[in-house]
């Protein structure tokens, strides 16, 4: 049976560590994501946590019901970091190019926790303010609901399958990403045009796009396609 979670007073209240540091949610989650970038998914573990924190392992777990819940934590912390200083401006399709680019480049700049939190849903501070805002954005530039539900899901689920996609690229071993990336200028760069005619006649563009994310390309496809409904939608 799960351990009952204590509130952030009383944590804040308890004595600190062997090493004077006084343990809180933002710093269980600050080490779980540099543990994330150094060791990877498979080196995160409440006893590796506990030992970085230079704390019993079974302290996490008065902040945390379990290593999944701060799964969730990190996950959310994406989100916080990429609307942090975000504003409206009242333009809907330059907010919702904002708040994309910069979800997507939060979790690419931590590909092992995207891995990790991508697929996830954690229903926490940051994750429903990002939601707050995306269909805020939408309902504001008079989208009908039904349109707005349907671009919101669209929205969100292509700018994680991207940041997935992409963080899954950058956690490769370098010299398996480098082989990827020359991949393009090699074989299909030499394919003959009497076997391969459209890959031949692309393989130039092929070289210098395919190393380089498709997300922002995707994102102004789907802006574009809501521009279309939102005109169509108006009197």
């Amino acid at each position: 049976m799960p351990k009952p979670v204590v509130s952030e007073d009383k944590r804040r209240r308890r004595r600190p560590t062997k090493n004077g540091t006084v343990l809180s949610e933002q710093l269980i989650v600050d080490t779980a994501l540099r543990m994330l970038r150094e060791h990877g998914s498979a080196g995160l573990t409440a006893r590796r946590l506990g030992l970085a924190l230079d704390a019993d392992p079974s302290t996490l777990y008065r902040y945390f019901r379990g290593m999944d819940e701060l799964t969730l934590a990190i996950g959310d912390a994406l989100v916080g970091q990429a609307l942090r200083g975000w504003e409206p401006t009242g333009e809907w399709r330059a907010d919702l190019r904002a708040i994309g680019l910069r979800i997507h480049a939060a979790y690419v700049a931590h590909p092992q926790a995207a891995q990790l939190t991508a697929s996830r849903v954690t229903g926490r501070p940051n994750e429903l303010a990002a939601d707050e805002a995306v269909l805020d954005v939408l309902r504001t530039a008079g989208f009908p609901l039904p349109d707005t539900v349907r671009i919101y899901h669209a929205f969100i689920d292509q700018t994680l399958a991207f940041a997935a996609l992409d963080a899954a690229s950058l956690a490769l071993p370098s010299a398996a990403l480098r082989a990827d990336e020359a991949m393009w200028r090699s074989t299909y760069a030499r394919l003959p045009r009497t076997t391969h005619p459209r890959i031949a006649e692309a393989a130039p563009l092929l070289a210098s796009r395919m190393v380089d994310s498709a997300y922002p390309t995707a994102l102004e496809m789907l802006l574009d396609s809501a521009a279309v409904q939102l005109k169509s939608a108006r009197p």
